[in-house]
């Protein structure tokens, strides 16, 4: 059973629910679209797909917290994924804010919602002192996201032997920027 605090996630557009394996031909052509994946590692196949999925799956039993599968609220469609999820950067562990949506859903700022959201389960349901969110230096998209949310460029980090822009946001700096001090 999951705490009603951590999911569904709703917010003013989206539903963000656990992932369970029934949503594997949504991230299948979610992850097989080259512009979304243009900045993900690139276009995935159906079994690497599978994999994440179970690795996403698997963190949700492990941690209690993970990332979500976002749908259009009105329309109940797939829209992407998001949330929140430990990983090792640059041999330390952090814990990634990350997010993905549909071309199709791009330019409507729910990425800022979805990003907003989550910084909030973060910081006041779960307790986290920081989170960082990555992404390639050219995704100036991304990096709006991370800015409005109150994200501050961090460092350049290697990650998936890439050089990517880390962002980090303090739960103090999160309270100050969304007026919750």
């Amino acid at each position: 059973m999951t705490d009603p605090a951590i999911a569904p996630l709703l917010t003013d557009r989206l539903r963000l629910d656990r992932p369970s394996w029934s949503v594997l031909p949504d991230y299948v052509r979610m992850n097989a679209d080259p512009r979304v994946m243009a900045s993900l590692r690139g276009v995935r196949t159906a079994e690497e797909t599978a994999a994440i999925l179970a690795r996403l799956i698997e963190h949700w039993d492990r941690f209690g917290f993970g990332w979500y599968t976002a749908r259009d609220r009105r329309s109940a469609r797939f829209a992407g994924r998001g949330g929140l999820r430990r990983v090792m950067i640059a041999d330390r562990e952090e814990v990634e804010l990350g997010y993905g949506l549909l071309p199709e859903y791009w330019g409507r700022g729910l990425a800022t919602e979805l990003a907003g959201r989550c910084a909030r389960l973060g910081f006041e349901v779960l307790g986290l002192r920081e989170l960082v969110c990555i992404t390639l230096p050219s995704n100036l998209a991304s990096r709006r996201v991370m800015e409005k949310v109150g994200f501050a460029f961090d460092r350049e980090a290697e990650q998936d032997g890439r050089t990517h822009a880390l962002y980090r946001l303090k739960t103090d700096d999160w309270r100050r920027s969304s007026g919750r001090s």
